[in-house]
């Protein structure tokens, strides 16, 4: 073959095989670009989390109602009863049994301010009112807090010392109460320290659980208060106060009106009612000599009682005073068991009136 005809079938080839080449090229380009697509075509992926692991030891807070309840169980002389078990219970609100989602009967620490009448029906009792003042403090264990509330009328409530578990800094505070002049205003007192005992409590660890309390000394005679007393129950029903009383009514006049009390059946009338709704005790000292006995009751009526929290039925959160009664089972020999504590509670007006708004403030130092 010549040089000639060698090149002519060269070029035939070429040409034959020139569209397979090009075809080879082209898919072998699109199956790259296929493979590397582009960034701005790629779908965004979606990322579902990984459940969410709950710590153990995290508390985890649920939204509900736990009513609080501080029990004094005692028999019919009025002797304490101990060592009873969560089965001797039965809370009943408004007649319906609750189930009891909190029980202790082991001591807890108190918070308690002391409210003392320092008007001049109190002159001849101050001394000796402060002395078993100091005995109750002196029990204080060392999560307790005490306050010392001095009052004479709705212009001369005054707390000489905040609640604090510093023994001395109360006792001084103590040491300085006096005497003044003025119609005395007790339900004012009882209003701005419940007040001051709630709020202090909300401003602490809500985890922490702890007694409230007011040790109260006066005479019981009211005469120059802006408050009402349904005003004042309708506060201690909402605080959860327990109060104890000691009221020196002795003095106060036996002589009654046409259809009236007399103010000491008035005065013991009241402190009467007021420990009942509260679940407190009410002492009525005939000589100054008791005084000192019924401070160590009061020390170990604060810290011998049942804690008991529960749940009301979701069919009643809604009312606005809610009656509370606890009951317990008989002991040996169908022993007689009585439980003392708060008669019910009342929920927080969020609108209040015009005529619960205060009228008087607690004077700090």
């Amino acid at each position: 073959m010549n040089r000639r005809n060698f090149l002519i079938l060269t070029l035939a080839v070429c040409f034959v095989l020139l569209p397979a080449v090009f075809s080879f090229f082209k898919a072998d380009a699109q199956t790259t670009t296929q493979a590397k697509p582009s960034p701005t075509t790629t779908p965004a992926q979606t990322v579902v989390p990984s459940p969410t692991i709950e710590d153990d030891d995290t508390p985890i807070i649920i939204d509900t109602e736990l009513v609080n309840l501080n029990v004094r169980v005692v028999d019919r002389n009025n002797r304490s009863i101990a060592n009873l078990s969560q089965n001797d219970f039965t809370v009943y609100e408004d007649n319906v049994p609750q189930k009891i989602e909190f029980f202790s009967k082991s001591e807890v620490p108190t918070n308690y301010a002391m409210v003392i009448d320092n008007s001049g029906s109190m002159r001849l009792q101050l001394d000796k009112v402060i002395e078993a003042s100091k005995i109750i403090v002196n029990t204080n264990r060392a999560d307790d807090e005490t306050s010392i509330i001095r009052f004479v009328n709705s212009e001369n409530i005054e707390i000489t010392q905040d609640f604090t578990p510093n023994k001395s800094d109360i006792l001084e505070a103590l040491d300085n109460l006096y005497i003044e002049g003025g119609a005395t205003a007790i339900i004012d007192a009882i209003y701005l320290a419940a007040e001051r005992v709630d709020q202090y409590e909300k401003s602490r660890n809500p985890l922490e659980r702890k007694r409230r309390a007011l040790i109260l000394v006066s005479d019981g005679e009211d005469r120059d208060s802006f408050y009402k007393e349904q005003q004042l129950f309708e506060l201690l029903r909402e605080s959860d106060v327990q109060i104890y009383a000691i009221g020196f009514v002795n003095e106060l006049s036996k002589e009654g009106g046409f259809i009236g009390k007399s103010p000491q059946g008035k005065a013991k009338s009241f402190l009467e009612r007021l420990v009942k709704e509260t679940g407190g005790k009410v002492y009525f000292p005939n000589a100054l000599s008791e005084l000192n006995g019924i401070a160590q009751d009061i020390a170990n009526e604060l810290r011998t009682q049942y804690s008991i929290g529960y749940q009301p039925s979701s069919d009643k959160k809604d009312a606005v005073y809610r009656a509370i009664r606890v009951t317990v089972n008989d002991g040996p020999n169908k022993e007689k068991r009585i439980a003392i504590t708060r008669t019910g509670i009342q929920k927080e007006n969020k609108n209040p009136t015009p005529t619960l708004q205060n009228q008087t403030k607690i004077k700090t130092q």
